[in-house]
C-alpha cells in the first residue's frame, strides 16, 4: 500500500466550495443488531465505523447516537408500520450533520471509504438497516424562537431525548403542502409549552447506485418527511402528554399519514450503558 495520501490536493481543495455550518443535509440511520451481537455491534459501532465510516469524513461535521431500550421501543406507533416490521425493529439511531452544498463531495467520499472499510474487514455485518437514508434539510422549528440552541448544535447540545418522526404525503405533489402545514401550523402549535426544543425536517434522498449491497435503497423520496424531536425531557416523562396522537393530527389534516413515531435517548460514548436492556 502506497504512503503517498496526495496531501498537496488538501489545500486545493479547502480553497474552494461552501463551508458553512448549516446543515443542508443528514444521515440519519436506524439499525438493529442481530440477536446476541448486541455488545459486539455496540463495540464496533463506537470505538470504529462512528469515526471511520461517519465522523472522519469531510463535511460531515456533527453526530449523535441514540439509542431505544425495551420500554421504549414499546412506545412506538403505529402498529403496522411501512418503516419498521414490527414497529419495534431498530435499537439505535445515528443522526449526522452536513454542510450545506456539500452533499456530492460527501457522497464519493463515504461510498469509496465504505469500500475500502468492507475490503479491509471493519464492517460489521451481523446488523439490519431498518431505515438509512441522507435526507436534505426542508425546515427547523423552534419552541423559543432565537433564544435556544440552534439547529447546528442540535447533535452537540445535551438533549436528554429524541423523537424520529416519519411521515407519509398522500401523493408526491401533496408533500410540499404537508412541509408548509408542517412548518406554519402544526409544529409550532406541538411545540408550545412542549418538552421539545425544535424539530428539523427533512426529506430523503436516493442512496448512489453503487451503495453498500446491504443497504437498502431509500423508500419515499418523493412523498416522505422525517422530523428530529430534540426533547429537554426524558421521553418517557412526557410521552403520553405530547406524543401520542400525532398519526391522529397529520391524518386530520388529509395531507399524508405518520408511518413511524419513535422515542430515543442518547448512548453514553465509551460504555454500554443500555445494551443489556435492548430485549
Amino acid at each position: 500500500m502506497s504512503d503517498d495520501t496526495r496531501s498537496e490536493l488538501y489545500a486545493e481543495l479547502a480553497a474552494v466550495g461552501p463551508y458553512g455550518t448549516h446543515p443542508g443535509h443528514a444521515l440519519i440511520t436506524l439499525v438493529e443488531p442481530h440477536p446476541g451481537h448486541e455488545y459486539a455491534y455496540n463495540r464496533w459501532y463506537e470505538d470504529d465505523h462512528y469515526y471511520a465510516g461517519a465522523m472522519a469524513m469531510p463535511w460531515m461535521y456533527a453526530g449523535r447516537r441514540w439509542v431505544a431500550t425495551r420500554d421504549l421501543q414499546l412506545l412506538r406507533y403505529p402498529e403496522k408500520s411501512a418503516v419498521a416490521q414490527p414497529v419495534t425493529t431498530g435499537c439505535y439511531l445515528s443522526t449526522y450533520w452536513i454542510t450545506a452544498g456539500r452533499y456530492d463531495d460527501h457522497m464519493r467520499w463515504t461510498v469509496a471509504i465504505n469500500k475500502r472499510l468492507n475490503r479491509d474487514g471493519r464492517v460489521y455485518h451481523d446488523r439490519t438497516h431498518v431505515l438509512t437514508a441522507f435526507q436534505a434539510h426542508e425546515a427547523t422549528v423552534y419552541r423559543d424562537g432565537a433564544t435556544g440552541p440552534c439547529d447546528v448544535h442540535a447533535l452537540d447540545h445535551p438533549y436528554a431525548g429524541l423523537v424520529l418522526q416519519v411521515v407519509e404525503a398522500g401523493a408526491p405533489e401533496q408533500r410540499p403542502q404537508l412541509l408548509e402545514w408542517l412548518r406554519s401550523r402544526h409544529l409550532p402549535e406541538r411545540l408550545a409549552d412542549s418538552p421539545a426544543a425544535m424539530v428539523t425536517v427533512f426529506r430523503p434522498t436516493p442512496l448512489p447506485g453503487d451503495r453498500m449491497t446491504y443497504v437498502k435503497q431509500v423508500e419515499g423520496v418523493d412523498t416522505r418527511l422525517t422530523l428530529l424531536w430534540f426533547l429537554q425531557a426524558d421521553p418517557r416523562e412526557c410521552w403520553e402528554t405530547f406524543f401520542t396522537g400525532l398519526d391522529t393530527a397529520v391524518g386530520e389534516s388529509g395531507l399524508g399519514r405518520v408511518e413511524l413515531v419513535a422515542p430515543f435517548i442518547p448512548t453514553v460514548p465509551g460504555t454500554d450503558r443500555y445494551v443489556d436492556r435492548l430485549r
